[in-house]
């Protein structure tokens, strides 16, 4: 199927974005971040208390968040207070554990197939 230099360029645009996503969520601490404000919006001394990480580390990382769009952030007061932009990035990440968790008990199926035999 041949598709238009337009149509191409989209495709690829949208192949990048989705890669910056993924990028922003390669981290464990990204996605621990983003786990903790999957309840309410938390300010980043909660976080910091919550996930028991340095501040600078805690701030690093919901920068990265930010910028590519999977949290917001609003002034409260003298805090900034960070919320999670789209509660499926939530489901998503849910599935994602399914799936893991079905992989690692099929290979401890097979470790433990292959230990009897």
């Amino acid at each position: 199927i041949s598709m238009s230099p337009v149509t191409f360029s989209l495709s690829q645009e949208v192949h990048h974005l989705h890669a910056d996503l993924c990028s922003a969520l390669a981290d464990p601490t990204r996605i621990l971040l983003v786990y903790a404000l999957s309840d309410r919006p938390h300010h980043v001394g909660e976080l910091v208390n919550e996930l028991g990480l340095p501040q600078s580390t805690v701030s690093r990382h919901l920068r990265v968040l930010r910028e590519r769009g999977l949290v917001s952030v609003a002034r409260q007061g003298q805090n900034m207070e960070y919320s999670l932009m789209d509660q499926r990035l939530i489901e998503s990440l849910d599935v994602l554990r399914e799936g893991l968790r079905d992989s690692l008990a099929r290979r401890a199926q097979l470790v433990m197939e292959q230990e009897a035999s």
